[in-house]
C-alpha cells in the first residue's frame, strides 16, 4: 500500500461523493491491498469508519472552524478535511502536525494546489480547540439539547433522532445512538456440520485469534484478532460462517425438523439459509431453496455454499414479489427476511443514517407487505413463516406482522423456550435494540399458519 491516506481518501470519496457502500468498497480495496502490512490495512479501516460513522460530528466541529460551510466545499477538499479531522478526533497515535502535513500534501496531489492554504488554515484552527470535543461540555453549548444534542453527539440525523426518542423514551433512545457505534468484534457462527465446535475454538485459539463465546444464539463466538478472513484456513475451508446473532435467531427459532422443506425468499448472501441447511443437517436431513431477485445476489449465495460444502441447498433466481405456483402450501418454513430501512444495522454500515429517509421508511413498508402478501401463500397448513428485519421500526416490524396474521390467517408462536432467558419477554414478537442488546438491532416474527 503506497500510500493509506490516499487509499482512504480513495474509498470515503466513493462512499461520501459518489454512493457506494462502505463494507463493499472496502473489503475489495482491501482485498487489492491483501500484501500491505496488516498495520496499514488496519489504519486505512479505522480511518474510513470513522470518519463514516462520526460524519454529522466531525462537520459541526469544521463549520465552527472554517469560513466556508461545509456543504459549499468541493467534494475533494470536503473528502480531506473529514478524514483528517477524524484522525485528530478519534485516532489519538496520530500527531496534528502529521496529519496537517499529510492533508496539504493530498491536497496538492489531487490538484488543488491553490485550496492547500485553506485546508492548511482549517486543520490549524481545529488543532487549537485543543480536544475540546473531548469533553461533555461541548455538546452542551447553548440551545443543543435533546434531539440536537443527540445528533451532534452521536452523530446521528436529527429525524432518526427524535424517531428513536419518541418511539423508544430518553434513556433507551440514548443507548441505541451509542449501540449504533462500531463493534470491532465478528460474530461468526460453527459450521457444525462440518467440524466440531470445541475443534474450531481450539484451532483458532492457537493461531493466537480472540475468540469469546456469544451472548445469545447457541453457535455464535466473537471474533478479533485476525487479519483477514481470508487469511484464515478455518474461514477458507468452510469451518465457520460469519454472522451476527440476531440474524443466527431466525433459523434456531423456527423449530426445523427431518425432512422439512425451507424456503428463504430472499436470501443473499445466504446466512439464514445456510444455518437452516446446517441444523436441517444435524436432524437427519431436509432441504433449503435459497432465492434473490438477481445473479449478482445469488452469485453471493453460491460462495459461500460452496465454502460451507452445504450440499442441501438449492439456488434460485426468483424476485420474491412473483408467485411461484410449483410451491403454493408446499414449505415447512418460510424465511422472509425482507428489504427494510437497516437502521438497526448502522454499526455495520454507518452510512445508512445518512442515506435513508423517512419516506424511504413507507415505501419500504409497503414493499414488504407486496412481498407477504406473495410469499406467504408458500407455507403450508400449520407451517411456519419467519418474518425478520434488519431494523427498529415498528411499522416495519411488529405492525407488519400483526397484519399478517389478520389477513392471512396466522398466529404469533415464538417458542420462548428457544430463546435465552434474558431475551424473553411478554411480547409475542423479538425486537432486538443496539445498545440495549448485545447484537445488532433486529426484528423476528415466528408466524404458524392456521
Amino acid at each position: 500500500m503506497k500510500n493509506i491516506r490516499e487509499t482512504a481518501f480513495q474509498i470515503l470519496y466513493k462512499v461520501l461523493e459518489e454512493g457506494e457502500y462502505s463494507h463493499l468498497v472496502l473489503s475489495r480495496i482491501l482485498r487489492e491491498e491483501a500484501e500491505a502490512p496488516k498495520r496499514d490495512r488496519a489504519f486505512v479501516t479505522h480511518l474510513v469508519e470513522a470518519t463514516l460513522e462520526h460524519r454529522i460530528t466531525i462537520d459541526y466541529v469544521l463549520d465552527k472552524v472554517s469560513k466556508t460551510p461545509v456543504n459549499k466545499m468541493k467534494p475533494v477538499i470536503r473528502t480531506i478535511l473529514r478524514m483528517s479531522v477524524s484522525q485528530m478526533m478519534y485516532m489519538d497515535s496520530v500527531p496534528d502536525s502529521a496529519v496537517c502535513n499529510e492533508a496539504v500534501k493530498l491536497a496538492k496531489s489531487k490538484g488543488f494546489q491553490g485550496l492547500s492554504g485553506f485546508v492548511n488554515g482549517v486543520l490549524r484552527n481545529v488543532v487549537r480547540m485543543e480536544g475540546a470535543w473531548k469533553k461533555e461540555e461541548f455538546y452542551r453549548e447553548a440551545g443543543m439539547e435533546g434531539v440536537k444534542y443527540f445528533s451532534v453527539r452521536y452523530s446521528m440525523p436529527e429525524w432518526l433522532c427524535e424517531y428513536f426518542v419518541s418511539t423508544y423514551g430518553e434513556k433507551t433512545a440514548e443507548l441505541i445512538l451509542k449501540g449504533s457505534g462500531r463493534n470491532p468484534k465478528t460474530t461468526i457462527r460453527c459450521n457444525t456440520s462440518r467440524i466440531a465446535e470445541e475443534k474450531l475454538i481450539e484451532r483458532l485459539l492457537k493461531q493466537g485469534f480472540c475468540v469469546e463465546k456469544g451472548t445469545y444464539a447457541k453457535g455464535a463466538w466473537y471474533l478479533s484478532g485476525y487479519d483477514t478472513l481470508d487469511k484464515i484456513p478455518e474461514f477458507q475451508e468452510g469451518l465457520f460462517q460469519v454472522q451476527d446473532e440476531s440474524s443466527m435467531l431466525v433459523a434456531e427459532l423456527a423449530g426445523l425438523k427431518k425432512n422439512d422443506l425451507v424456503i428463504d425468499v430472499c436470501s443473499a448472501p445466504g446466512g439464514k439459509a445456510l444455518h437452516a441447511a446446517n441444523l436441517l443437517t444435524e436432524c437427519g436431513g431436509g432441504q433449503v431453496i435459497a432465492r434473490d431477485v438477481s445473479e449478482k445476489k445469488t452469485d453471493l449465495i453460491k460462495e459461500n455454499a460452496l465454502r460451507l460444502k452445504a450440499s442441501n441447498v438449492t439456488i434460485q433466481v426468483k424476485d420474491a414479489l412473483e408467485i411461484d405456483e410449483t410451491l403454493l402450501g408446499k414449505a415447512d418454513v418460510v424465511i422472509a427476511d425482507l428489504p427494510c430501512s437497516g437502521i438497526g444495522i448502522m454499526a455495520k454500515k454507518p452510512e445508512i443514517r445518512y442515506r435513508i429517509r423517512p419516506e424511504d421508511q413507507k415505501e419500504l413498508v409497503q414493499l414488504q407487505k407486496q412481498m407477504l402478501s406473495v410469499v406467504h401463500r408458500y407455507v403450508k397448513p400449520g407451517g411456519i413463516l419467519m418474518y425478520s428485519t434488519c431494523t427498529i421500526n415498528k411499522e416495519e416490524n411488529e405492525e407488519n406482522a400483526k397484519e399478517i396474521c389478520e389477513k392471512y390467517g396466522f398466529v404469533p408462536e415464538l417458542d420462548k423456550e428457544r430463546l435465552p432467558e434474558k431475551l424473553r419477554s411478554e411480547s409475542e414478537f423479538l425486537q432486538l435494540l443496539p445498545g440495549v442488546h448485545a447484537c445488532d438491532g433486529f426484528f423476528i416474527a415466528r408466524l404458524r399458519k392456521r
